[in-house]
């Protein structure tokens, strides 16, 4: 099932490659309905997945090169499935998003389905070398994505794919090397996770904190946490509108999800350096969180905002016990689903203004009713409002870190009014500012499609069902946060 998973958007990408470009419609609709297909098969697989093991599922190996010791292991547990589930929504939303695309449109979509290939390979692969050849292999479709299909700028559109590239293989040499050096180390010299993980417990706590931090970079540029977050401020100003969707929704992601694997793989080094992770989550926490305060494009505004809420992903890693990891793994999930209602409202809200400047918007509310709707509920949740996924993971993850570290958890707190203050000031400036002058283009903005309220829907019935039914998805996660807890002696 998992093979059929991997290769079904591949499969769209060749069909949609194969469409006559002079029709974007038929193209766009095409793509939407291969994505509507994955969405189906991958939401399938949770019917037949058992919350209670905690380990791999839908397992299968085979060869791929026998001296090296690598394989074509493909697997799932608590933590890949609901990254998957969330992969293959968020790109669902992302089609929809982009129906403002005319030109190289073919190109485009073809892009989109070969990157989705890309993400659900990083979350089912079993062997690092897998891993490896799939993590750099979103590389390309992003690449062209920025740089061909970017702003009007094309200067500043190169300039971002080549920021973007460079930061993501300059962490990715890291990660490589860490990889080999916990291959020779290990007696059967094979790149199972397996394998590694067993051989790596048996290192000195020095040897595995150097293979940590080598992994740790190579994770925390795509996770974007400080300091290695320079590329996504221009990345996300000159990237067309689905790839900040998919970049904050599930890229980010993608960083969080190998730290897990890392820490499952070099718990002593994990245990040594955890001092050092939540500091890095605090000040990545608050630094973002003022930046985002600070910025009056609201692009960068939820640019600034993913990165301080991947800052509590960090954090509850950091706490190493059951609490902050549920946190850390809920709040990826939960901010997948806001950064993505966020990132496709305000997308089409560009489409229909031509600005993302939050001074020229006013009072919206009366043109788009519905937009405001959803706007206001993904603001409200990106705070973390009871009743929503977000209050759902950061209580976790406060709890958790509470648990290890007492009062230094005020700053957690800190920085969840600074969340508040420029979520509200958004509000205030998008719906109860000042009405616009009669005749002016802001009385007149369109509000949501039936497809486009459809999309909002669907994101926002999941910030809500989580919000106030979490059970199915802590019971989902939780076996495999509790065996990975245990190596804390949680």
């Amino acid at each position: 099932m998992l093979r059929a998973l991997l290769l079904l958007p591949l499969i769209g990408a060749l069909i949609v490659a194969l469409l006559p470009t002079r029709d974007p419609l038929l193209i766009r609709r095409a793509t939407l309905a291969a994505t509507g297909v994955v969405l189906v098969f991958s939401w399938a697989l949770l019917g037949q997945f058992d919350p209670a093991i905690a380990t791999r599922q839908f397992y299968e190996t085979h060869a791929w090169h026998a001296r090296l010791g690598s394989s074509f292991s493909l697997g799932i547990d608590g933590f890949s499935l609901p990254m998957i589930l969330l992969a293959a929504l968020l790109m669902v939303v992302a089609v929809i998003a982009s129906s403002a695309v005319r030109n190289g449109a073919r190109m485009y979509f073809s892009l989109l389905l070969v990157l989705e290939t890309a993400m659900f390979g990083v979350f089912m692969a079993r062997d690092w070398t897998l891993f490896y050849v799939f993590w750099e292999l979103t590389l390309i479709p992003l690449f062209f994505l920025i740089d061909r299909m970017g702003g009007s700028n094309r200067e500043r559109r190169q300039k971002a794919a080549l920021n973007f590239v460079i930061y993501t293989m300059g962490g990715s040499v890291f990660m490589l090397i860490s990889l080999l050096l916990l291959y020779d180390a290990s007696p059967t010299h094979s790149f199972g996770m397996t394998a590694l993980a067993d051989a790596a417990r048996s290192l000195p706590i020095a040897t595995q904190v150097w293979i940590f931090a080598g992994l740790f970079i190579g994770f925390g540029v795509k996770m974007a946490v400080f300091p290695l977050h320079g590329w996504v401020p221009l990345v996300y100003s000159e990237a067309p509108a689905a790839v900040p969707l998919i970049s904050s929704g599930i890229l980010l992601k993608m960083g969080g999800y190998g730290l897990l694997r890392a820490t499952e793989t070099l718990p002593g080094a994990a245990w040594a350096l955890q001092g050092w992770l939540a500091t890095l989550a605090f000040i990545t926490i608050i630094y973002a969180g003022v930046l985002a305060w600070r910025q009056r494009d609201l692009v960068l505004m939820l640019a600034y905002a993913s990165i301080s809420h991947m800052g509590v992903v960090l954090l509850g890693l950091a706490a190493l016990n059951t609490a902050g990891l549920t946190g850390a793994v809920m709040q990826m999930v939960a901010h997948g689903l806001v950064a993505g209602a966020l990132f496709f409202l305000v997308g089409l809200l560009h489409q229909r203004t031509h600005t993302r400047d939050i001074g020229e918007y006013s009072s919206l509310v009366r043109s788009m009713p519905r937009f405001a709707f959803f706007m206001v509920l993904a603001l409200v949740a990106a705070v973390g409002l009871p009743g929503t996924a977000g209050f759902i993971a950061e209580l976790h993850a406060l709890v958790g870190g509470f648990a290890r570290w007492g009062g230094w958890m005020l700053l957690l707190s800190l920085s969840l009014l600074v969340s508040a203050a420029y979520a509200f000031r958004t509000v205030g400036r998008l719906f109860t500012g000042p009405v616009a002058p009669v005749g002016s283009a802001m009385q007149s903005v369109p509000d949501l499609t039936r497809s486009e309220m459809a999309a909002a829907g669907l994101l926002a019935t999941g910030i809500l069902g989580i919000g106030f039914y979490p059970a199915p998805a802590l019971a989902l996660i939780g076996s495999s946060v509790a065996r990975l807890a245990r190596l804390f002696g949680g």
